[in-house]
């Protein structure tokens, strides 16, 4: 109760309020060792208790509209999702559902049907790899993988030595750390169309989030403006409706996307779009990069008491 309450103070009903934004990628139907940032289902309906007893979860793009309004009620807060994992579809929806919350969903349209982000090909050739060690891609150099630990950190290096590549040669590097395994980067993590669909006709929001999921700034503006209309183009012709909200691949202003690219997402008809940084949404925000920040506590009191601190330092 008390918690709730600070918040309220931090984020008051009416044009002063304030809008928390929640973000999660993966919703595992089990607890994974090598990904353990990503909650498990329990978890995930655990995290939802904690947000529904402290903010008044609202529809994605009603909550932007009434930000702008000056019409939130208090607590106001939003939940969403990005890329486009099946287990979000067969994880998280039910959860969802059963805490009475909507969510948006932000598609990476070109890797559904089987495609695989290069972030999960790599970490699934390191999951899968044979032996004590293996190459970094594009050098000499080999990394230890004699337990999990040291899989871990060769997985964080390889992600941090491709992550902002030109899309091509990232591939490239991921591709040649797959041959030099013997495995392809084909599985069923990502949804299908139909269950993209199935999320809309659920009453979830989809979102835009580029075809492809290329650091836009790694891009040349014909290319980044390309990803941002394909992908909407894509997602309008799931649901049969334009997307509204948007998500920057990665996220962050500067050094994965800058003003040019927020100009483009909104000549491409998005009316609002999410970054990656830290804070919250009030009048003030720019519609184009609104804050984003979701608490790693695992315990109750740690991430509620971070919540509100994440409000309450904009206040």
């Amino acid at each position: 109760m008390i918690l709730r309450a600070l918040t309220a103070m931090a984020a008051p009903a009416g044009p002063r309020s304030r809008l928390s934004v929640f973000y999660f990628h993966r919703t595992l139907a089990e607890p994974d060792p090598l990904l353990p940032d990503e909650p498990d289902a329990r978890m995930f309906d655990r995290i939802l208790g904690w947000i529904g007893a402290q903010f008044r979860v609202l529809d994605p793009l009603e909550a932007c509209e009434r930000l702008y309004d000056g019409t939130l009620p208090s607590r106001p807060a939003v939940i969403t999702f990005d890329d486009g994992y099946r287990d979000n579809y067969t994880v998280a929806l039910p959860i969802l559902q059963r805490h009475r919350m909507g969510a948006a969903f932000f598609i990476a349209t070109g890797f559904l049907d089987g495609g695989m982000m290069f972030n999960d090909r790599v970490i699934e050739a390191v999951r899968k790899a044979a032996g004590d060690s293996l190459a970094i891609p594009g050098t000499a150099d080999r990394l230890p993988i004699r337990d999990l630990a040291e899989r871990r950190i060769a997985i964080e290096r390889i992600l941090r030595a491709v992550k902002h590549l030109p899309p091509d040669e990232r591939h490239s590097r991921v591709l040649e750390l797959e041959h030099g395994l013997g495995q392809t980067g084909r599985s069923e993590m990502m949804m299908e169309p139909g269950l993209v669909a199935r999320l809309h006709g659920a009453g979830m929001r989809v979102g835009g989030h580029t075809r492809t999921h290329p650091i836009l700034l790694a891009l040349n503006d014909e290319e980044s403006l390309a990803e941002i209309v394909n992908g909407a183009d894509d997602i309008a012709a799931i649901v049969g409706t334009s997307p509204d909200l948007f998500a920057y691949p990665n996220g962050r202003l500067g050094s994965d996307f800058d003003d040019r690219h927020a100009r483009m997402v909104a000549s491409a008809g998005f009316r609002f779009a999410f970054t990656t940084h830290a804070g919250v949404a009030d009048r003030s925000s720019a519609a184009m990069m609104l804050p984003r920040f979701t608490p790693w506590d695992r315990s109750p009191l740690r991430f509620r008491v971070r919540a509100l601190r994440n409000v309450a330092r904009a206040a």
